[in-house]
C-alpha cells in the first residue's frame, strides 16, 4: 500500500514538472535548471557561510545601502568629523608644550639625556596609578621586585627562544613556567602548553588549534566556536583573523552563560565551547562543569578563559575563599588560558595557554616544510620572541612561590569582598551577579551610571566602562590591598552617588555621552568608525615636529 502511494506521488510530481516545462525549448529548460541550481547554491552559501549569521549580514547590507544615500552619508560624515576633531583636540591638550621627535637625531644622544626624556615621558598622565586609582592594568607595584626583574631582563634581553640550540636556558625556563602552571591548574602528567605574549594571543592560539583539529581530525569544513556574550573580545578577533564563525550565547540574570542556549547552538560544525572563569565585565564565573558535560556529550573541546583572574582562581582553594570547579579537574575541559602578567605579577607581555593533552597543542603549531630557508616551525604567532619576557616571568614565579601567591590572593579577594559589601549598601546602585575573584561591577536603575563614571573620574579614578547593559567596574589589584584604599574607593562612590541622587534625571556630558549614545545605534558600523578614529588619535604627532 505504501509503495503504491509513493509511486502515485512520484507520477503526479513528474506530470506536474512536465506540465510546467512541456512548452519550453530544450535550451530554456537547461537555462532554468542551471539558474535555479546556482541561485539555490548562492542562498545556501549566504545562509550558512561566513563568520556571521545571515540576519546580521542582511542588517549590515541594509545599513550599507542606507549610508550610500547622499543626505545620510553627509550627516554621518559630519558627525564623524566632529568626533575626530574632538579626539585630536584631546591629544593636543594631553601633549601641550611637549617636544615631539619626527626625525632621527643627526647624532645619537647621550645616555643621560635619553634616560631623562624616558622618565619625562613616563610621568605623563593625570591618574595616580601607583596609588591604585585605576581598574586592573597594573596588578602590583613593588620597587624591590622591579629592581630584581630589571637585572633579569637586562641579562636575558637579547636572547631568543626561536634558537633553542643557542639559548637552551630560555627554553628551559619557558618549559618550567608551563609545567608549574599546569600543576597549579591541576593538569595531569599529560597536560602541556606554551607561553604567549598575552591573553589575546593565548585565546587566538586556542582557536587556531581547535579549528585545525576540527578540520583535520573531524573533517569539519566550516568550524564554529560557541562563546558567552561576556567572553573576551579576543575571541571575536581570533574568529575574524582565522575565518571561524562565532556564535554568541546570552547570559542569565546572574551574568553567567545560559547553558540551555549554549546546548541549542551546538551543531555538527562546532569545534570549541568556551566558558569564562571569571568573565571580564562582571567577574562572575560560568558553569564550567555544565559546559564540560556538553563537551563530553558532543565530543567538543572546552576552553576555559581564565586570562583575567586565573592566577587568583588557582590559589583560592588554599585560602578561606573557595572557587567553583573550573580547571582540569572538570571532566571535558581541554584547555585553559591564564595571564601571568596579571595576577601572576610578571611584567607585561606574558601568558600561558595549557592543554589537557599534547594532541591539541600540536595543532597550535605552524609548520612550513617546503621553504627554501629550511623546515620552519613555531609554537605561537611570533617567530622571534624576547627571551627577557620568559626569564622575568620565571623569576617572578620563583620570587613569590606558593606561599607568596596564596597570601596575595587572600589579600586581593578580601579587599574585593570589602568593596562589594560596601557598594551593596549604597542606595541607587546595584552589583551585577556574584563576583568570585577580583572584579566588582555596578549599575543603576535610578540614574545613568555613566554619570557616576564621570564623577569618579573627577575624583581621580580610572574605571572600566561596560555596555549592554550600561555599567562600570573596578578590577581589584594588589594596589587596592594597601591600608585604606578599599575604604577610599567605597567612600568616593558613596559621596558621588549621594550628589547624583539630588538630580538623578540629569544627562551625561562629554565623552560618556558619546559612548552612551553609541549603544542606541543599530548600525554598529558607525560605532566601528569612531572607534577607529579614537585609535587613530593614539598615534597623534603634530604636523610640524618640534625636534
Amino acid at each position: 500500500m505504501q509503495l503504491e502511494v509513493i509511486r502515485s506521488a512520484a507520477t503526479h510530481s513528474k506530470e506536474f514538472v512536465n506540465s510546467l516545462v512541456g512548452h519550453k525549448e530544450p535550451w530554456q529548460i537547461v537555462a532554468i535548471t542551471a539558474t535555479s541550481t546556482l541561485a539555490g547554491y548562492w542562498l545556501i552559501e549566504f545562509i550558512f557561510d561566513g563568520d556571521e549569521s545571515a540576519w546580521i549580514r542582511c542588517k549590515k547590507s541594509a545599513f550599507r545601502i542606507l549610508r550610500r544615500i547622499p543626505a545620510v552619508r553627509e550627516k554621518i560624515d559630519s558627525e564623524l568629523k566632529k568626533i575626530q576633531e574632538s579626539f585630536s583636540e584631546d591629544a593636543k591638550k594631553r601633549y601641550q608644550g611637549k617636544v615631539f621627535f619626527g626625525s632621527l637625531p643627526v647624532k645619537g644622544k647621550a645616555d643621560s639625556e635619553i634616560l631623562k626624556q624616558v622618565h619625562e615621558y613616563l610621568e605623563l598622565g593625570e591618574y595616580k596609578w601607583k596609588d591604585g586609582y585605576l581598574s586592573g592594568s597594573l596588578y602590583m607595584w613593588n620597587p624591590e621586585l622591579i629592581s630584581m626583574l630589571s637585572e633579569v631582563c637586562s641579562a636575558a634581553f637579547y636572547t631568543n627562544p626561536l634558537h633553542p640550540d643557542v639559548f637552551p636556558g630560555v627554553n628551559k625556563m619557558e618549559a618550567e613556567v608551563v609545567r608549574m602552571s599546569c600543576n597549579l591548574f591541576n593538569g595531569s602528567l599529560e597536560s602541556c602548553g606554551t607561553m604567549t605574549t598575552g591573553g589575546t594571543e593565548s585565546i587566538f592560539m586556542a582557536c587556531k588549534a581547535y579549528r585545525d583539529y576540527a578540520q583535520e581530525e573531524k573533517g569539519i569544513k566550516r568550524p564554529e566556536i560557541i562563546v558567552p556574550v561576556t567572553a573576551h573580545a579576543a575571541f571575536d578577533k581570533a574568529a575574524h583573523y582565522l575565518g571561524i564563525r562565532i556564535k554568541h550565547i546570552p547570559i542569565n540574570e546572574d551574568t553567567t552563560v545560559n547553558i540551555a542556549a549554549m546546548k541549542r547552538a551546538i551543531s555538527r560544525n562546532t569545534c570549541m565551547l568556551v566558558g569564562s572563569a571569571p568573565n571580564f565585565p562582571y567577574g562572575t564565573i560560568d558553569d564550567i562543569t555544565s559546559i564540560g558535560e556538553l563537551g563530553m556529550k558532543y565530543n567538543i573541546p572546552v576552553h576555559v578563559d581564565a586570562c583575567l583572574g586565573g592566577f587568583i582562581a588557582a590559589f583560592m582553594d588554599h585560602t578561606e575563599y573557595k572557587m567553583p570547579p573550573f580547571d582540569f579537574r572538570v571532566p571535558g575541559v581541554t584547555s585553559i588560558s591564564a595571564d601571568t602578567h596579571k595576577y601572576g605579577f610578571a611584567p607585561k607581555g606574558s601568558s600561558v595557554l595549557m592543554y589537557s593533552e599534547p594532541k591539541y597543542r600540536r595543532y597550535q603549531y605552524t609548520v612550513t616544510t617546503d621553504w627554501p630557508g629550511g623546515v620552519y616551525g613555531s609554537p605561537t604567532v611570533g617567530g622571534s620572541r624576547c627571551g627577557a619576557i620568559i626569564a622575568t616571568c620565571w623569576a617572578t614565579f620563583m620570587h613569590f612561590g606558593l606561599e607568596g601567591y596564596v597570601e596575595a590572593t587572600r589579600q586581593i579577594v578580601k579587599a574585593t569582598k570589602q568593596i562589594e559589601d560596601g557598594l551593596r549598601k549604597i542606595n541607587g546602585i546595584f552589583v551585577f551577579g556574584k563576583p568570585v575573584t577580583s572584579v566588582v561591577a555596578i549599575g543603576s536603575k535610578v540614574f545613568d551610571i555613566y554619570i557616576l563614571q564621570e564623577a569618579m573620574q573627577a575624583k581621580g579614578w580610572n574605571l572600566n566602562t561596560l555596555q549592554f547593559p550600561k555599567g562600570i567596574h573596578l578590577c581589584v589589584t594588589h594596589l587596592h590591598t594597601e591600608e585604606g584604599r578599599a575604604e577610599t574607593f567605597v567612600k568616593d562612590v558613596e559621596e558621588a552617588v549621594a550628589e547624583i541622587m539630588k538630580n538623578p534625571q540629569q544627562d551625561v556630558d562629554g565623552k560618556m555621552a558619546i559612548y552612551g549614545a553609541s549603544q542606541t545605534l543599530q548600525d554598529r558600523t558607525i560605532v566601528t568608525d569612531f572607534t577607529r578614529l579614537w585609535i587613530d588619535a593614539l598615534y597623534y604627532t603634530p604636523d610640524t615636529p618640534s625636534a
